[in-house]
């Protein structure tokens, strides 16, 4: 059985050392986890896996750990994984002039075509020399087998044309 749990704290409590502890002694797992500071937080993301039992005993724990520490826990007993048998791995990656709902209307180009999106990471940041804010996106995409990938190519950069995106979409290569 496998449980999500996701951690948001004050960057100065340490608290994933906390977390880990917890899964540790529940005779727990840890299959991915993702920790990050953003401003003067720390998002923890942990796909944690064990039997059913542990899994219980571990909610109980991070419910204690969450009112100890003063931090947001939450849960979620994750599905099975059910990625589609012959996807393609794709990176996308774009790079604008940052503007309101830039983040939003690729998210939804991409969701509108039925791409299962695995991973976003985006982020603003002042260009050099002219101190203009840039916004730049990757995203990591499983498209399907049926998505005529050609099509789908062209009319993500007719996209971003009308928008004023500079972006690249291929395979990633491992």
């Amino acid at each position: 059985m496998q449980l999500t749990v996701v951690a948001l704290g004050n960057k100065t409590t340490h608290f994933i050392v906390e977390i880990l502890t917890a899964v540790s002694s529940c005779r727990c797992h840890v299959v991915e986890l993702r920790s990050s500071h953003l401003a003067q937080t720390t998002a923890s993301y942990l796909l944690i896996e064990g039997e059913w039992n542990h899994i219980a005993k571990l909610e109980s724990i991070l419910d204690t750990l969450q009112k100890k520490l003063e931090i947001t826990i939450k849960t979620l007993r994750a599905e099975a994984n059910s990625v589609i048998s012959g996807s393609i791995p794709y990176v996308l990656e774009t790079i604008s002039v940052d503007r309101n709902d830039i983040i939003k209307s690729i998210t939804c180009f991409l969701l509108e075509r039925d791409l299962d999106i695995e991973e976003i990471n985006a982020s603003c940041y002042q260009a050099p020399y002219i101190q203009t804010p840039i916004f730049s996106t990757k995203f990591i995409l499983l498209i399907p087998p049926e998505v005529r990938l050609l099509a789908l190519r062209e009319e993500f950069l007719d996209f971003c044309d009308q928008l004023n995106i500079d972006a690249i979409i291929e395979p990633i290569k491992r």
